[in-house]
């Protein structure tokens, strides 16, 4: 190779040589002996330079010439009319050696000799040699680069290989491209339209749904079929697929913008079987995706991933289901289950409120007329309810509250495991007995999360439902009972407890099946009166409330309250904040943020206009539409702010 004088250095010296020359003649013409002194300076540049210049060339040829050495007695003739570029860089990451294909596809005539190899091809030198091959686009095609690091002669290079990969790649992605997903679409609500509804109404909703399906699939190119009343199954390709993620699935408004019936919106939920490597497992994929869907209240789409789910739309409320016929079956196959096992455990989640803890003594109410011990596992010293555990404690003789503890050391492989107002495995009262259980149901109506149980053997999700309270509620009346022995009134006021907390005094989430299941509880003799007394709080909680109340700012329609104090009964005065922040003009959800030891909570509330349950999720947590909640750990205040700021206007923009 060719060598190369630094040109920034002969540059100076031509400069300083033309300047003391100049200096020289225009002194000469004044004083002989002046012009004479200043050539003298000129005379030694000009030899200096010539002195440096020798040295760099000898040192850079003698450089060049272990190197070529080196290369010859590697066979560097056989890389030289190798098929394809290949070149050396030493320790410095500068090319000292290419072959003459590598100046044609590569460098295109450029002499590259000295540059960093870096500052040529754009890649991570580090992480090629560390790996051993990279893949980089360089003038309009795809190289695999290998390296191979050589040690001789007190010398270390690099000899890098340029593998064309072009075709490759541009046949895997028309395969990939190609590659066939099966996607599910189920009408959510189709039940409920058709159930009463007239046959021109029938007629009409089956024609709006299709059609929306049909111009959805002509935009993807791809194939539909309708299996069922509410049912169709979609073939569509990974380029379709795409655009449509990128679009956000806006079939879910199209289908929502259609009201019929009583001007029942039309919802859709859609399940993707991505990524699969057959069209088997893709639907497997696309179902468990479909029921992730319903068990989040429908009008969503979803796909898995490799580190999760993925969620688009959710932005109507769940759809309650008016028919009865799925709690028939679960209470009787759940009494079957009871009556096969040893003693039963029930428990809820951690830091139990009315509508956990009272659904866990409604549950044990109920198993122990059927004849069974039932036993309900609280953790008093992290519980809400603590007014509740004692009224009931009060009011009944034998003992039912233990500890997580005492149940991990009494529950044996025939017991039952009940768990209620969850269905998340980090959010147990205690994850220990869980792992205990053999067999074990689940009761929850909170919208699906990806952590689920999935080992249940009765899994009760029901995500319209008001509450926990509501479900179990509904389990009990259709127990068939041995005895004539009266329900206690003490577990008709826990249950009906859970139901008037969850749903605000009946005001929010709250159905036709609600009220049902309040006026049966009301028949089993609970009292209004008692379970208002169950949410009394002292005048120092109100005080507590109101300050934090105070602190609140408004960002988009959400008010945003932090509370700076500390207190033993934080956790309940917090949540009655967010409530209470909603009866503010204008605002369409409340979050307050309170700290309790290292951990920073969030608690959302809205009236349905917001979404907080997907706000939540952004940020770790996860709950309802319209109430939800989050932990943070290793968070400031102001941090956990700006990433709720953060997410509330992610969240209103892709809506």
């Amino acid at each position: 190779m060719k060598n190369k004088f630094p040109a920034a250095l002969f540059v100076v010296q031509l400069l300083l040589l033309a300047d003391v020359a100049v200096s020289a003649v225009l002194l000469h013409k004044y004083n002989d002996w002046l012009g004479v002194v200043c050539l003298v300076p000129a005379v030694l540049l000009i030899i200096l330079g010539l002195i440096v210049y020798a040295v760099f060339t000898k040192n850079s040829f003698r450089h060049i010439s272990k190197m070529n050495k080196h290369l010859e007695n590697s066979a560097a003739e056989y890389m030289n009319t190798l098929p394809a570029p290949v070149a050396v860089i030493d320790e410095n990451k500068n090319f000292v050696w290419f072959n003459q294909i590598f100046t044609e596809k590569i460098s295109l005539g450029q002499d590259v000799y000295g540059l960093d190899f870096e500052g040529f091809v754009s890649i991570d030198i580090n992480n090629l040699l560390s790996e051993g091959f990279a893949v980089c686009h360089i003038n309009g095609c795809i190289y695999k680069i290998s390296a191979e690091k050589y040690d001789k002669m007190n010398m270390s290079f690099h000899v890098l290989y340029f593998q064309d990969q072009t075709d490759y790649y541009t046949v895997k992605k028309k395969s990939d491209d190609s590659h066939q997903n099966v996607v599910i679409i189920t009408i959510d609500n189709y039940d409920e339209i058709m159930q009463n509804a007239k046959e021109s109404v029938k007629s009409q909703t089956s024609l709006e749904t299709e059609k929306i399906i049909e111009n959805f699939m002509l935009s993807t190119k791809g194939l539909v079929k309708k299996t069922s009343s509410n049912t169709f199954y979609a073939i569509i390709e990974n380029c379709n697929m795409k655009k449509v993620i990128d679009e956000k699935f806006k079939i879910l408004d199209e289908a929502r913008s259609i009201k019929i019936s009583d001007n029942y919106p039309i919802t859709f939920s859609i399940g993707v079987g991505l990524g699969a490597d057959s069209l088997q497992e893709s639907e497997k994929i696309a179902k468990q995706c479909i029921d992730m869907a319903l068990g989040r209240g429908g009008d969503q789409a979803v796909i898995k991933t490799e580190n999760g789910y993925r969620f688009f739309g959710g932005v109507s409320k769940g759809i309650e289901k008016r028919s009865h016929a799925k709690t028939r079956v679960i209470a009787n196959a759940l009494q079957d289950i009871i009556r096969d096992s040893g003693k039963v455990f029930i428990m809820g989640h951690r830091f139990g409120d009315l509508d956990s803890v009272g659904a866990s003594c409604g549950m044990a109410g109920a198993i122990r007329l059927l004849g069974k011990k039932a036993f309900v596992a609280v953790d008093r010293s992290k519980n809400l309810a603590s007014h509740l555990i004692s009224e009931i404690e009060d009011k009944t003789n034998d003992q039912l509250f233990i500890t997580p503890g005492e149940a991990e050391s009494y529950i044996e492989d025939r017991d039952l495991l009940i768990i209620v107002d969850t269905h998340n495995k980090d959010f147990l009262e205690s994850r220990s007995l869980y792992d205990r259980a053999k067999n074990i149901v689940v009761i929850d109506h909170h919208r699906k999360t990806v952590n689920f149980i999935d080992d249940a053997v009765i899994f009760h999700h029901e995500p319209y439902a008001s509450s926990a309270s509501e479900m179990v509620t509904e389990i009990i009346q259709y127990f068939r009972f041995d005895t004539d022995q009266r329900f206690p009134n003490c577990y008709a006021d826990a249950l009906l407890s859970g139901i008037m907390l969850d749903t605000k005094n009946f005001v929010m989430r709250t159905g036709v099946r609600t009220f049902e299941a309040a006026a049966y509880l009301k028949k089993l003799g609970a009292d209004t009166v008692a379970v208002k007394l169950l949410f009394s709080n002292s005048i120092d909680s109100y005080k507590r409330r109101s300050q934090i109340v105070s602190t609140a700012k408004i960002h988009r329609n959400c008010a945003i309250a932090a509370a700076d104090f500390k207190s033993d009964d934080l956790r309940l005065v917090a949540p009655q904040a967010a409530d209470e922040l909603l009866s503010i003009t204008g605002v369409d959800a409340s979050f307050v943020i309170y700290k309790t030891g290292s951990t920073l909570n969030i608690s959302a509330r809205s009236l349905g206009a917001v979404n907080v349950q997907v706000i939540m999720e952004e940020l770790g947590g996860g709950g309802h539409q319209t109430m939800a909640a989050t932990q943070i750990e290793g968070s400031t205040v102001q941090e956990a702010v700006k990433a709720l700021i953060h997410a509330i206007d992610a969240r209103l923009e892709d809506e």
